[in-house]
């Protein structure tokens, strides 16, 4: 049972790293923006909504929709950054196997 124990040996070295990028990541910060940089969006990596900006000429127009619309995309853009960096560190160490509940 030898192969038995340095398969265990090895998924724990894996679960170690994985508990270490899972951390880092949820740590890390994504920008995005839309409108040409009118609103900025930061995410960490738990996505969780870090900071908000708005240029104050996204204002000029009064119009509350295209800037509702503008905000949802700075902050969906985001998400999306941080879950696609996270998937990939985590394709990275796990060598493509997709890990239930990990990612």
């Amino acid at each position: 049972m030898k192969n038995m124990g340095d398969i265990l040996r090895q998924a724990q070295v894996m679960q170690h790293k994985l508990a270490k990028v899972q951390q880092q990541m949820a740590e890390a910060d994504f920008e995005a923006s839309s409108g040409g940089g009118m609103v900025k969006a930061v995410m960490t990596g738990k996505q969780e909504l870090k900071s908000l900006v708005i240029d104050p000429k996204a204002l000029e127009g009064n119009d509350v929709e295209m800037l509702q619309d503008l905000i949802l995309a700075a902050v969906n853009e985001a998400g999306r950054i941080a879950r696609d960096s996270m998937e990939r560190e985590m394709s990275a160490i796990s060598g493509g196997i997709k890990l239930p509940g990990v990612f």
